[in-house]
Protein backbone atom coordinates (compact mmCIF):
# COMPACT_ATOMS: atom_id res chain seq x y z
CA UNK A 1 0.00 0.00 0.00
CA UNK A 2 1.16 3.07 -0.93
CA UNK A 3 0.89 6.61 1.38
CA UNK A 4 -0.76 9.25 0.28
CA UNK A 5 2.12 11.61 0.73
CA UNK A 6 4.20 9.57 -1.18
CA UNK A 7 1.74 9.58 -4.47
CA UNK A 8 1.29 13.14 -4.13
CA UNK A 9 5.19 13.14 -4.16
CA UNK A 10 4.72 10.80 -7.67
CA UNK A 11 2.30 13.25 -8.89
CA UNK A 12 4.49 16.28 -8.33
CA UNK A 13 7.70 14.47 -9.73
CA UNK A 14 5.33 13.90 -13.11
CA UNK A 15 4.05 17.57 -13.37
CA UNK A 16 7.30 19.06 -12.86
CA UNK A 17 8.71 17.06 -15.47
CA UNK A 18 5.76 17.70 -18.09
CA UNK A 19 4.35 13.91 -18.01
CA UNK A 20 1.13 13.09 -18.69
CA UNK A 21 -0.29 10.63 -16.09
CA UNK A 22 -3.82 9.83 -14.86
CA UNK A 23 -5.45 9.07 -11.32
CA UNK A 24 -7.38 6.33 -10.84
CA UNK A 25 -9.84 6.06 -7.35
CA UNK A 26 -12.10 3.13 -6.38
CA UNK A 27 -15.60 5.10 -5.75
CA UNK A 28 -17.35 1.73 -4.82
CA UNK A 29 -16.94 -1.60 -4.13
CA UNK A 30 -19.47 -4.58 -3.93
CA UNK A 31 -18.99 -8.05 -2.29
CA UNK A 32 -15.02 -9.16 -1.53
CA UNK A 33 -12.82 -6.75 -3.40
CA UNK A 34 -9.54 -6.54 -2.31
CA UNK A 35 -9.05 -2.49 -2.50
CA UNK A 36 -12.04 -0.26 -0.68
CA UNK A 37 -13.14 2.90 -1.59
CA UNK A 38 -10.91 6.02 -1.82
CA UNK A 39 -8.12 3.62 -2.88
CA UNK A 40 -5.74 5.36 -5.07
CA UNK A 41 -3.38 4.81 -8.00
CA UNK A 42 -1.32 6.87 -10.53
CA UNK A 43 -0.87 5.20 -13.87
CA UNK A 44 1.99 7.44 -16.12
CA UNK A 45 1.55 7.25 -20.02
CA UNK A 46 4.31 4.08 -20.41
CA UNK A 47 0.95 2.18 -18.23
CA UNK A 48 3.48 2.00 -15.04
CA UNK A 49 0.96 2.23 -11.73
CA UNK A 50 2.10 3.44 -8.28
CA UNK A 51 -0.61 2.45 -5.42
CA UNK A 52 -3.27 -0.12 -5.39
CA UNK A 53 -6.56 0.03 -6.40
CA UNK A 54 -6.67 -4.01 -6.02
CA UNK A 55 -5.48 -7.45 -7.97
CA UNK A 56 -4.63 -7.62 -11.16
CA UNK A 57 -8.69 -8.03 -12.88
CA UNK A 58 -9.17 -4.21 -11.87
CA UNK A 59 -5.35 -2.90 -12.58
CA UNK A 60 -5.90 -4.50 -16.70
CA UNK A 61 -8.93 -2.53 -16.92
CA UNK A 62 -8.04 0.66 -15.51
CA UNK A 63 -4.71 0.62 -17.47
CA UNK A 64 -6.45 0.28 -20.29
CA UNK A 65 -8.56 2.98 -19.51
CA UNK A 66 -6.07 5.24 -18.52
CA UNK A 67 -4.61 5.29 -22.09
CA UNK A 68 -7.72 5.65 -23.59
CA UNK A 69 -7.98 8.92 -21.22
CA UNK A 70 -4.32 9.91 -22.36
CA UNK A 71 -4.88 9.23 -25.44
CA UNK A 72 -8.87 11.17 -25.71
CA UNK A 73 -8.21 13.34 -22.81
CA UNK A 74 -11.63 12.38 -21.49
CA UNK A 75 -12.18 11.08 -17.91
CA UNK A 76 -14.54 7.83 -17.11
CA UNK A 77 -15.94 5.25 -14.73
CA UNK A 78 -15.20 2.18 -15.16
CA UNK A 79 -16.96 -0.87 -13.53
CA UNK A 80 -15.23 -4.37 -13.35
CA UNK A 81 -17.88 -7.27 -12.73
CA UNK A 82 -17.85 -10.32 -12.71
CA UNK A 83 -18.63 -12.18 -16.16
CA UNK A 84 -21.77 -13.97 -14.95
CA UNK A 85 -23.06 -10.69 -13.09
CA UNK A 86 -23.00 -8.99 -16.50
CA UNK A 87 -24.51 -11.64 -18.17
CA UNK A 88 -27.16 -12.08 -15.93
CA UNK A 89 -27.56 -7.93 -16.12
CA UNK A 90 -27.55 -8.22 -19.73
CA UNK A 91 -24.81 -5.45 -19.70
CA UNK A 92 -21.99 -5.66 -22.63
CA UNK A 93 -18.39 -4.90 -22.08
CA UNK A 94 -17.28 -1.41 -23.12
CA UNK A 95 -18.97 1.96 -23.11
CA UNK A 96 -22.48 2.17 -22.43
CA UNK A 97 -25.17 5.08 -22.98
CA UNK A 98 -24.64 5.90 -19.44
CA UNK A 99 -21.26 7.04 -19.61
CA UNK A 100 -19.96 4.04 -17.59
CA UNK A 101 -17.63 1.57 -19.28
CA UNK A 102 -18.01 -1.84 -18.30
CA UNK A 103 -14.69 -5.01 -18.13
CA UNK A 104 -15.50 -8.51 -17.61
CA UNK A 105 -13.63 -9.82 -14.58
CA UNK A 106 -12.86 -13.64 -13.96
CA UNK A 107 -11.58 -13.08 -10.25
CA UNK A 108 -12.35 -15.74 -7.91
CA UNK A 109 -13.88 -12.91 -5.49
CA UNK A 110 -16.32 -11.74 -7.33
CA UNK A 111 -16.54 -8.46 -6.08
CA UNK A 112 -17.26 -5.35 -8.29
CA UNK A 113 -15.05 -2.14 -8.26
CA UNK A 114 -16.08 1.21 -10.04
CA UNK A 115 -13.21 3.69 -10.50
CA UNK A 116 -12.81 7.13 -11.84
CA UNK A 117 -10.03 7.55 -13.89
CA UNK A 118 -8.87 11.17 -14.65
CA UNK A 119 -6.20 12.21 -17.45
CA UNK A 120 -3.82 14.83 -15.85
CA UNK A 121 -2.41 16.26 -18.72
CA UNK A 122 0.55 19.10 -19.15
CA UNK A 123 -0.52 22.20 -20.38
CA UNK A 124 0.02 23.29 -24.04
CA UNK A 125 3.27 24.68 -24.98
CA UNK A 126 3.58 27.56 -27.21
CA UNK A 127 7.16 29.26 -28.59
CA UNK A 128 7.63 32.27 -29.64
CA UNK A 129 10.78 32.96 -31.80
CA UNK A 130 11.24 37.29 -31.60
CA UNK A 131 10.81 40.31 -29.94
CA UNK A 132 8.26 41.65 -32.34
CA UNK A 133 5.53 43.41 -31.32
CA UNK A 134 3.14 40.26 -32.64
CA UNK A 135 5.53 37.91 -30.54
CA UNK A 136 4.74 40.52 -27.55
CA UNK A 137 1.20 39.90 -27.87
CA UNK A 138 1.30 36.09 -28.67
CA UNK A 139 3.37 35.86 -25.41
CA UNK A 140 1.27 38.18 -23.36
CA UNK A 141 -2.41 36.05 -24.78
CA UNK A 142 -0.54 32.54 -24.74
CA UNK A 143 -0.30 32.57 -21.00
CA UNK A 144 -4.20 34.20 -20.88
CA UNK A 145 -5.17 30.92 -22.49
CA UNK A 146 -3.05 28.55 -20.40
CA UNK A 147 -0.26 27.79 -22.65
CA UNK A 148 3.10 27.67 -21.20
CA UNK A 149 4.61 29.86 -23.07
CA UNK A 150 8.49 29.86 -24.15
CA UNK A 151 9.94 32.99 -25.45
CA UNK A 152 13.12 32.59 -27.68
CA UNK A 153 14.96 35.65 -28.94
CA UNK A 154 17.94 37.22 -28.81
CA UNK A 155 19.75 38.58 -24.91
CA UNK A 156 19.31 42.11 -25.77
CA UNK A 157 15.43 41.90 -26.27
CA UNK A 158 14.54 39.23 -23.27
CA UNK A 159 14.19 42.20 -21.09
CA UNK A 160 11.41 44.10 -23.34
CA UNK A 161 9.11 40.73 -23.83
CA UNK A 162 5.86 39.91 -21.16
CA UNK A 163 6.81 37.25 -18.60
CA UNK A 164 6.99 33.85 -19.64
CA UNK A 165 7.35 30.35 -18.57
CA UNK A 166 10.82 29.67 -20.17
CA UNK A 167 13.05 31.90 -21.90
CA UNK A 168 15.72 30.95 -24.39
CA UNK A 169 18.86 33.14 -25.41
CA UNK A 170 18.99 32.91 -29.35
CA UNK A 171 17.00 30.59 -31.37
CA UNK A 172 18.82 27.29 -30.76
CA UNK A 173 15.62 24.66 -29.94
CA UNK A 174 17.54 21.76 -29.99
CA UNK A 175 17.55 21.79 -25.64
CA UNK A 176 13.92 22.68 -24.77
CA UNK A 177 11.57 19.91 -23.92
CA UNK A 178 8.33 18.52 -25.20
CA UNK A 179 9.37 20.36 -28.69
CA UNK A 180 7.56 17.42 -30.33
CA UNK A 181 4.26 18.74 -28.46
CA UNK A 182 4.66 22.05 -29.67
CA UNK A 183 3.44 24.91 -31.40
CA UNK A 184 5.75 27.50 -32.58
CA UNK A 185 5.51 30.51 -33.82
CA UNK A 186 8.12 32.66 -35.85
CA UNK A 187 7.59 36.20 -35.29
CA UNK A 188 10.78 38.21 -35.72
CA UNK A 189 9.36 40.00 -38.59
CA UNK A 190 12.29 41.59 -40.00
CA UNK A 191 15.06 40.27 -37.10
CA UNK A 192 16.84 37.41 -37.56
CA UNK A 193 14.17 35.39 -39.88
CA UNK A 194 16.76 33.38 -41.72
CA UNK A 195 18.16 32.20 -38.13
CA UNK A 196 14.91 31.46 -36.35
CA UNK A 197 12.90 29.75 -39.35
CA UNK A 198 15.93 27.49 -39.58
CA UNK A 199 15.96 26.41 -35.75
CA UNK A 200 12.10 26.29 -35.89
CA UNK A 201 12.07 24.00 -38.56
CA UNK A 202 15.02 21.61 -37.60
CA UNK A 203 12.90 21.30 -34.23
CA UNK A 204 10.09 18.44 -33.96
CA UNK A 205 7.29 20.94 -33.33
CA UNK A 206 4.11 19.49 -34.52
CA UNK A 207 2.95 23.31 -35.39
CA UNK A 208 5.27 26.02 -37.02
CA UNK A 209 4.25 28.63 -38.49
CA UNK A 210 5.58 32.14 -39.91
CA UNK A 211 4.61 35.82 -38.94
CA UNK A 212 5.08 37.41 -42.87
CA UNK A 213 3.83 37.49 -46.09
CA UNK A 214 3.92 34.24 -48.45
CA UNK A 215 6.00 35.54 -50.76
CA UNK A 216 8.29 36.06 -48.14
CA UNK A 217 8.32 32.79 -46.56
CA UNK A 218 8.82 30.94 -49.80
CA UNK A 219 12.40 32.95 -50.62
CA UNK A 220 13.30 32.08 -47.17
CA UNK A 221 12.84 28.90 -48.03
CA UNK A 222 14.33 28.39 -50.59
CA UNK A 223 17.73 30.06 -49.55
CA UNK A 224 17.40 27.90 -46.45
CA UNK A 225 16.84 24.64 -48.92
CA UNK A 226 19.74 25.92 -50.90
CA UNK A 227 22.03 26.02 -47.52
CA UNK A 228 21.26 22.74 -46.74
CA UNK A 229 17.73 22.22 -45.08
CA UNK A 230 16.11 19.03 -45.87
CA UNK A 231 12.95 19.73 -48.21
CA UNK A 232 10.39 17.77 -46.32
CA UNK A 233 11.27 20.22 -43.31
CA UNK A 234 10.92 23.32 -45.09
CA UNK A 235 7.31 21.93 -46.26
CA UNK A 236 6.83 22.06 -42.58
CA UNK A 237 5.86 25.61 -42.55
CA UNK A 238 2.51 27.45 -41.91
CA UNK A 239 2.71 30.79 -43.87
CA UNK A 240 0.87 33.54 -43.39
CA UNK A 241 0.44 32.49 -39.92
CA UNK A 242 -2.85 32.09 -38.49
CA UNK A 243 -6.30 32.20 -39.77
CA UNK A 244 -7.96 35.09 -42.34
CA UNK A 245 -9.89 37.48 -40.10
CA UNK A 246 -9.09 40.42 -41.29
CA UNK A 247 -6.71 40.58 -38.76
CA UNK A 248 -4.38 44.23 -38.74
CA UNK A 249 -3.20 44.93 -34.99
CA UNK A 250 -0.30 42.94 -33.65
CA UNK A 251 -3.00 41.83 -31.12
CA UNK A 252 -5.39 40.55 -33.75
CA UNK A 253 -2.94 38.81 -35.55
CA UNK A 254 -1.46 37.09 -32.53
CA UNK A 255 -5.31 35.91 -32.19
CA UNK A 256 -5.84 34.75 -35.59
CA UNK A 257 -2.75 33.14 -35.08
CA UNK A 258 -3.78 31.43 -31.73
CA UNK A 259 -6.94 30.49 -33.39
CA UNK A 260 -5.50 28.39 -35.77
CA UNK A 261 -3.13 26.64 -33.16
CA UNK A 262 -6.79 26.11 -30.97
CA UNK A 263 -8.43 24.85 -34.41
CA UNK A 264 -5.31 22.33 -34.90
CA UNK A 265 -5.27 21.19 -31.75
CA UNK A 266 -9.21 19.96 -31.71
CA UNK A 267 -8.33 18.00 -34.69
CA UNK A 268 -5.91 16.32 -33.17
CA UNK A 269 -8.37 15.44 -30.53
CA UNK A 270 -10.62 14.34 -32.73
CA UNK A 271 -8.79 12.29 -34.94
CA UNK A 272 -7.68 10.55 -31.40
CA UNK A 273 -10.43 10.23 -30.30
CA UNK A 274 -11.62 8.13 -33.39
CA UNK A 275 -8.68 5.95 -33.15
CA UNK A 276 -9.39 4.72 -29.66
CA UNK A 277 -13.32 4.44 -30.57
CA UNK A 278 -11.55 2.03 -33.86
CA UNK A 279 -9.41 0.57 -31.15
CA UNK A 280 -12.09 -0.57 -29.27
CA UNK A 281 -14.54 -1.92 -31.95
CA UNK A 282 -11.30 -4.23 -33.18
CA UNK A 283 -9.86 -5.57 -30.22
CA UNK A 284 -10.06 -3.44 -27.82
CA UNK A 285 -6.41 -2.57 -27.70
CA UNK A 286 -5.02 0.62 -26.63
CA UNK A 287 -3.82 4.08 -28.57
CA UNK A 288 -0.66 5.50 -27.27
CA UNK A 289 -1.38 8.92 -29.15
CA UNK A 290 -0.63 11.63 -26.51
CA UNK A 291 -2.41 15.16 -26.56
CA UNK A 292 -1.29 18.63 -24.78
Amino acid sequence: MVASDDLIDVMAELKGKQQSFAIATIVRTQNATSAKAGAKAVVTADGAMVGWIGGGCTQGAVRRAAQQALADGRARLVSVRPSDAMEAEGIAPGPSAEGVEYHRSVCPSGGTVEVFVEPMLPRRTLVVCGASPVAHALTDLGRHMAFAVTTAALPEDQESLPAADRRVEGFDLSGEPRMEDSYLVVATQGKRDREALRAALLSPARFIAFVGSRRKAEKLKAELVDAGLPAEAAGRLRSPAGLDIGAVTPEEIALSILAEIVQERRKHVREARGQVEESRERDGSTVATQIV
